[in-house]
């Protein structure tokens, strides 16, 4: 779908790391503005182009301003009926279904046929499992007219902002949604591909989560490169099985938000989750790391990614591993036996068992 050639305005909701970097991107291409709940947070951007609580010594763009109007940061999104704008929803998945129940309020005072939303947060929701999309259907899906869909993959929130490439997918249903989201972002250091499996995104995006957890206590460990390729070969078929029993296509997994989006989080030293499994596997408790301010969305979902594993009768030995780990006191390190002691076998269907 072509879309007009005035500037696309954006708003972003949610001024943590990655809604910041996602905002500092977006000036390029459009009229971007960022919203938050802290008043000295969006006071402190307007007056410094910084956000030192989530992207120290960052430079934010001279355009980039920020509200904590949620209704103005609506408005902006949809003040032009003739050109539609974007919303993007920065906050994680235990901060979705308020706002977007938030939303559903307001748009109906606004006139948002022709709008694009899309989310960025990656997990499953802690207390029913939810995929993001689920939640937003139900508090956003009644509203005729609005489209949806997620943006994700491989992406260090400090690098975006630093104007260091990356490359995402959004996924959507909506030819609008993908044109929208591509021309708001695409160009200059972002590379946006598209995709129409939304599912397969957001569960790739999930649970690489979990097993980066996993790779990060293989490190902890000290088992070596050979047992971290492993793991992150075996995540892989994991993420895989799940995402194809809950309707995605097979090969979004060998792509950015599958194994691209993996092997960022399960190696890079940005990772926060990847942190978690370090700081386990050297000897810390879960309640320690978590008390000393250090959040990981693995930690979150990994049981709600099992429970689904369990419904679907699907294996999720490594997933099943982590949870063991973070939440029923198991030993790294009698995790690790287990995993290696599990029944040989084929590694790919159609192969015969030895």
């Amino acid at each position: 779908m072509s879309l007009p050639s005035a500037p696309l305005s954006v708003s972003v909701l949610g001024a943590g790391s990655w809604g910041t970097a996602l905002a500092a991107l977006a000036c390029t291409n459009a009229n971007v503005l960022l919203w938050a709940r802290n008043a000295q947070q969006v006071d402190t951007i307007n007056a410094t182009h910084q956000n030192p609580r989530y992207l120290p010594d960052i430079v934010l763009p001279l355009s980039l301003t920020a509200t904590t109007c949620l209704d103005e940061a609506i408005a902006h999104a949809v003040t032009d009926a003739d050109n539609p704008g974007l919303i993007i929803l920065g906050v994680p998945v235990a901060g979705l279904a308020q706002l977007c129940n938030d939303l559903a309020s307001r748009l109906a005072h606004h006139s948002y046929a022709g709008l694009s939303l899309v989310w960025t947060c990656k997990g499953f929701e802690q207390d029913s499992s939810r995929l993001p999309h689920e939640v937003v259907q139900a508090a956003l899906g009644h509203l005729d007219g609005l489209g949806l869909g997620v943006i994700s993959g491989p992406s260090f929130a400090r690098e975006v902002a630093q104007g260091l490439p990356v490359a995402l997918t959004v996924a959507s249903t909506s030819s609008r949604v993908i044109a929208s989201t591509t021309l708001a972002l695409h160009g200059t250091t972002a590379r946006i591909y598209n995709s129409s499996d939304v599912i397969g995104v957001e569960v790739g995006g999930a649970l690489k989560n979990v097993i980066a957890i996993a790779c990060g206590i293989c490190d902890g460990l000290a088992l070596g490169t050979n047992a971290r390729a492993a793991l992150i070969t075996r995540g892989l078929a994991e993420i895989q099985r799940l995402g194809v029993a809950l309707g995605g296509n097979p090969e979004t997994f060998s792509g950015l938000t599958g194994l691209g989006d993996l092997v960022l989080t399960a190696t890079g030293p940005l990772s926060r989750n990847r942190q978690v499994g370090l700081a386990i596997g050297q000897g810390r408790t879960l309640p320690d790391i978590l008390a000393n301010g250090m959040t990981a969305e693995g930690v979150r979902c990994a049981r709600a990614a099992l429970a689904l594993g369990q419904k679907q009768g699907i294996e999720l030995p490594i997933t099943q591993a982590v949870c063991s780990v973070l939440f029923n006191g198991l030993a790294p390190h009698e995790a690790v036996s287990g995993l290696l002691s599990r029944e040989a076998k084929p590694e790919t269907s159609g192969q015969p068992a030895p």
